[in-house]
């Protein structure tokens, strides 16, 4: 099983991809939408720093790189996780969640990857020139800094994925969900600013109950050379809790699932 997975993963992503494809229209008219919006997210930034160069001990291009890393957690849930989470949703409300378990693949992996919004790739290309352009406008940072920074990015992209199918989970037991991915995407909305503009107790909830500041301002704090050990301690076991956690209640839901057509 293990040696077919990259085959497995690959197949499913190219099934995902093709199917995107068959609506060029549609396509390019979200992808024209994309583009807008990861524009427009960047405003509120933009006006703070025309006023002071600093904010809570944030220059403007530390603050660009939260924004960066913000962008591509945006682009990361609007590709990857929000079009699978109403595909899945819809799969076990008609019952045809039961073709999924007859297949053998592993059912969290097959709704994981069943569909990709390719329009929404572009807050993903604007956070990754943004950051890149924040790097530059800044001192450089160490071997070391950059490796922490990388590792902490890595750790909350596991953290929201593992948040995000604790939240699929309950489609099983509930009936109505749907607004559940539009209120995951609206909390995640406070990942765009410095952990530190917040008071102590929201700090405390966007990192361990809704882990965005472990994908935005956690790898802007390594790169600016302020982490410790107890900090990456807290990235990891945040993000190692979400994705065993999030494993755990997937085997729990899926073995208590009745198909909604017998």
């Amino acid at each position: 099983m293990l040696d077919a997975l990259p085959r497995i993963v690959v197949a499913l992503v190219r099934t995902s991809l093709l199917v995107t494809l068959q609506y060029r229209s549609d396509f390019l008219l979200a992808t024209l939408t994309g583009v807008v919006r990861a524009a427009t997210l960047c405003v509120p930034l933009v006006l703070v720093f025309g006023q002071r160069s600093a904010v809570g001990g944030w220059s403007e291009a530390d603050a660009l790189l939260v924004m960066g890393f913000y962008l591509i957690l945006v682009g990361y849930q609007g590709v990857l996780l929000e079009p699978n989470l109403g595909v899945a949703v819809d799969l076990i409300r008609t019952g045809s969640f039961d073709l999924v378990l007859t297949k053998p693949v592993d059912a969290q992996l097959q709704v994981s990857l069943r569909k990709l919004d390719l329009a929404e790739i572009w807050p993903v290309v604007g956070g990754v020139g943004l950051v890149a352009w924040a790097l530059a406008h800044r001192p450089a940072p160490s071997l070391a800094d950059a490796a922490i920074g990388a590792l902490m990015f890595v750790c909350g992209l596991a953290a929201v994925y593992g948040l995000w199918i604790l939240a699929l989970c309950s489609c099983f037991f509930f009936v109505r969900v749907d607004n559940l991915r539009f209120l995951l995407v609206a909390v995640t909305d406070a990942g765009r600013w410095p952990m530190s503009f917040f008071a102590g107790w929201v700090r405390w909830v966007l990192t361990l109950v809704v882990p965005v500041a472990i994908v935005t301002s956690f790898p802007a704090t390594a790169l600016r050379g302020e982490w410790t050990a107890g900090f990456v301690a807290t990235g990891v076991a945040v993000a190692a809790g979400f994705v065993i956690g999030s494993r755990l209640a997937w085997r729990w839901s899926v073995a208590r699932y009745s198909s909604a057509s017998s």
